[in-house]
């Protein structure tokens, strides 16, 4: 058993005998524990995790296993579980436990995954450094003093220190991309609507959705496949099914049938600080197995950083009002009247980030200022979908930075929420429009590492995953990690 193991070669290695699953789980608790310093569980559920392990034994040796029977895996302290409980990072939820699972985690339970523990996140998913939580900072094991990235920094930290091989995360504007590239490992935000939002607690409704973080393109595929799909519990769960999901567990991941053509856009590279020599280098390995490369233009990127701002902050407005002391979460002590209990639970209960973004969203949804700020923005966000749409008649996939730089100092942007934004400068785009996208891998810059984002037209997961496949063939990026884990 290797920390750093892909999926299939743990399967393989389950499959043959070569450890159980509750020898792997009871590695993966071990070495959780003796990284706590990292901070990237908020619950380690270790009763749990042993008796999903033994089920899953009992599963193999029945002969009804899946590829993921008996594997560990971590899920984001945002998708709701039964038994443990689900923070959101927050001290309003801190001791809330849910009456019910999410689809995803019962859709990975169902295959027989383990589930050792939450991981830390910033607060109801708001920020992009992980230092928003309220159960503190999370580290980036490359180097501690850096954060991993947000709002998936636990996740993204867990997969890099191989405390386990496969994670859970949501993503908003870029929350597992950005601390997939902070982090080095593989990210995956698929198609908005391809995989459940049923019991994941709500941020932005119109943005959010579930994915995965993992070591490779392949890994994130196999995974794809058992976590995706129609789910009538979820309104906006796109019924489109995908043969080729089916077919991952068996046959595995596959490079492109056709080279793809990949888009470049100009805007993109325009503000990245570091790491051009590396997506460069990106570029030569793919146009050397046959990828095309084209210049496009996407001109509405600069629009997209105030555009999300402002509809995640009216959605988190609408949907963290159901925060209010009455029904559930936090609850303020000896209340004088019911605003009094509205009012103290909800300033105890949230931190400053959330603050900040429900007064931003309440006041874009106010009378006089929703056509100015709310509507605009909304029509901004049409317009970045319809460059992309457009773009798309050309190109197959685009090709840009996953960041504009490297991991940065724990504190360092804290005081400044307008740089701090900035940080998704290269992500939010795809979110607005829906698209699926990907982050990979590709070099280091100062000894940190750097990712390339792929995105694909709506619901192009399998080129996506496959030209990763094909990139991480032809390099070994997402086979490093830090050393002393």
């Amino acid at each position: 058993m290797h920390a750093f193991s892909s999926l299939s070669d743990l399967n393989q290695g389950l499959t043959r005998g070569d450890f159980s699953s509750v020898e792997l789980t009871k590695a993966c608790l071990e070495r959780i524990r003796a990284n706590e310093a990292l901070n990237s569980f908020i619950t380690v559920a270790e009763e749990r995790a042993l008796a999903q392990a033994q089920a899953a034994d009992k599963r193999r040796a029945a002969g009804e296993a899946t590829a993921l029977t008996g594997v560990p895996l971590a899920h984001k302290d945002i998708f709701c579980t039964t038994g443990v409980p689900t923070t959101c990072g927050s001290r309003m939820l801190a001791n809330f436990i849910a009456p019910y699972d999410a689809t995803v985690v019962s859709k990975l339970d169902a295959a027989g995954a383990v589930t050792v523990g939450k991981t830390n996140m910033d607060e109801f998913a708001m920020g992009s450094s992980n230092e928003n939580s309220y159960f503190g900072p999370v580290a980036n094991p490359w180097n501690t003093t850096l954060v991993p990235g947000g709002s998936s920094g636990g996740s993204a930290t867990a997969v890099a220190a191989g405390l386990v091989p496969l994670a859970t995360g949501t993503d908003t504007g870029g929350s597992i991309r950005q601390p997939a590239a902070f982090c080095g490992v593989s990210g995956l935000k698929p198609t908005y609507g391809r995989v459940s939002r049923y019991g994941m607690v709500a941020f932005a409704s119109s943005l959010d959705q579930g994915g995965l973080f993992a070591r490779s393109a392949s890994d994130l595929a196999l995974a794809l496949a058992y976590m995706a799909g129609f789910d009538p519990l979820d309104s906006t769960s796109a019924d489109q099914p995908d043969p080729w999901l089916d077919d991952i567990p068996l046959s595995g991941l596959n490079t492109p049938e056709q080279a793809p053509v990949i888009g470049l856009p100009a805007e993109y590279f325009a503000g990245l600080k570091v790491g051009g020599a590396q997506m460069e280098e990106a570029r030569k390995t793919l146009e050397a197995r046959g990828c095309k490369f084209r210049e496009i233009s996407l001109p509405h990127t600069t629009s997209a950083i105030p555009a999300y701002y402002i509809i995640a902050g009216a959605e988190a407005s609408t949907n963290l009002s159901r925060y209010d002391g009455v029904r559930f979460g936090h609850r303020c002590e000896d209340p004088g009247s019911l605003e009094d209990l509205y009012c103290r639970s909800r300033s105890e209960g949230f931190g400053k980030e959330v603050k900040r973004r429900i007064l931003t969203g309440t006041y874009a949804l106010s009378v006089g200022y929703f056509d100015a700020y709310y509507l605009k923005a909304q029509k901004l966000r049409r317009l970045i979908q319809q460059d992309f749409l457009s773009a798309f008649e050309s190109v197959d996939l685009i090709l840009t930075p996953t960041t504009p730089d490297v991991a940065f100092p724990r504190g360092k942007l804290t005081d400044d929420p307008v740089a701090m934004y900035q940080q998704d400068i290269f992500t939010t785009p795809a979110s607005l429009a829906g698209l699926p996208a990907l982050s990979l891998p590709c070099g280091f810059q100062q000894g940190l590492p750097l990712g390339l984002q792929l995105i694909g037209p709506h619901f192009s997961e399998r080129l996506l995953c496959e030209a990763g496949f094909l990139y991480q063939r032809e390099t070994d990026w997402h086979e490093r990690h830090p050393e002393g884990f």
